[in-house]
């Protein structure tokens, strides 16, 4: 018999650090105040973080819109805006972390984030397994909630997901470890705290926006300590909105159901755990045309940050195909921002151009390809609708 005394020893204190860490995120959240007011602030500041890959192309246009959207309170010095650069792949790799420190404190220097995808190195790619930095900012910034609309008039879709956005599987997924050559493990972490409030937004939400119907996303039949912990604090909101009826589903039969017609024009609010909400807000974004159309919030108490729901796309940059990246899903998440910051009408404004050079006239395509528009000219095509409707 191998005696394991060493690795459990070794693995024991690994585990109690990373406990340590959780406890002392949990006493972090206890003590939180309230989420920022932005009319009170004299000055909202935006910072434009481009990313890497098609990153940088696809934010400068989502930008340039946004600019044009509150030129008159950028001249009234109620809005600024902050380029932020180094949170390229390089650049992290050369610094050995997620997010270099100066970029850190550029980021929490701002209110409000405008963040273009980033790369995130992966096993057997031949770079250093450094954290992804959307994981590493959400952490930092408390960005807790990640919201993700999906909506295909036609087929009767409307769909908001409401993803936990600092816990579950994502909580510590750097912090996995071998304990022997055979046995490796990675954790997933809830707390009631987090649970709590993710769960409030998105319940708060519905009842704003005339929802009737909340659905829960786990697996807590076969995770079921801490998914069954993430249900029934879930439960406990719910019962706080008496008027939205609350459903159940696992996360493998949701996949399932969100591509059977019949069944998922009854989906409304959909909330779930980190892994799966990540997981289900891809599989949907694809009937609205693809991960490229699709942008989200994170949103926490002091900080905000939008982006694109979609990755670098570091093989568009190789082929030379990067002009041709669809910036929908940075315009998305722009409708997004402005309705956070206070500015609802212009958020509807622009939510109503994408929708009609997306779904209604459609004069230009983006087919990630020479045979569609590039970024810059439905950037264009986005700006001349929205000067028809102002």
């Amino acid at each position: 018999m191998i005696d394991y005394t060493k690795n459990l020893d070794e693995a024991c204190a690994k585990f109690r650090k990373i406990l340590e860490g959780q406890l002392k995120r949990v006493e972090d959240m206890k003590a939180q105040g309230d989420f920022t007011d932005y009319a009170a602030l004299e000055t909202i500041k935006i910072g434009v973080c481009g990313g890497d890959g098609i990153g940088p192309i696809i934010t400068k246009e989502a930008a340039r819109v946004l600019k044009f959207m509150l030129s008159d309170l950028v001249d009234s010095g109620k809005v600024t805006f902050i380029d932020i650069d180094g949170l390229t792949i390089e650049n992290r790799i050369a610094c050995g972390k997620a997010i270099p420190d100066d970029v850190m404190a550029e980021l929490k220097s701002c209110d409000v984030i405008l963040k273009g995808p980033t790369t995130t190195p992966q096993k057997g790619d031949g770079m250093p397994n450094i954290e992804s930095a959307n994981v590493a900012m959400r952490k930092a910034l408390d960005l807790f909630a990640n919201i993700r609309p999906v909506k295909v008039p036609e087929e009767g879709i409307n769909w908001c997901i409401f993803r936990e956005n600092t816990e579950g599987g994502y909580a510590v997924g750097s912090s996995g470890f071998n304990v022997t050559e055979d046995l490796a493990v990675d954790f997933t972490v809830t707390t009631k705290q987090g649970s709590d409030r993710i769960a409030r937004i998105a319940y708060d939400y519905a009842r704003k926006n005339g929802r009737t119907r909340v659905s829960l996303v786990t697996k807590a039949n076969i995770i079921k300590t801490t998914d069954g912990n993430f249900l029934e604090d879930c439960h406990k909101v719910a019962a706080l909105y008496p008027e939205i009826t609350t459903d159940e589903w696992y996360a493998d039969i949701m996949t399932a159901k969100l591509v059977d017609p019949k069944r998922r024009k009854d989906f409304q609010v959909l909330l779930l755990p980190n892994l799966y909400g990540d997981i289900i807000s891809d599989e949907a974004a694809e009937f609205q045309g693809g991960v490229g159309t699709a942008g989200c919030a994170n949103i926490g108490k002091k900080y905000a940050m939008f982006e694109a729901i979609h990755g670098s796309a570091p093989r568009m940059v190789r082929e030379g195909r990067a002009i041709y990246a669809d910036p929908c899903s940075m315009l998305r998440a722009s409708v997004m921002l402005l309705s956070h910051i206070g500015y609802q009408d212009r958020a509807d404004k622009l939510e109503r151009a994408l929708d009609i050079c997306t779904f209604e006239e459609k004069k230009l395509a983006i087919t990630g390809r020479d045979t569609g528009a590039t970024c810059e000219e439905f950037g264009n095509y986005v700006m001349e609708t929205l000067r028809s409707l102002i």
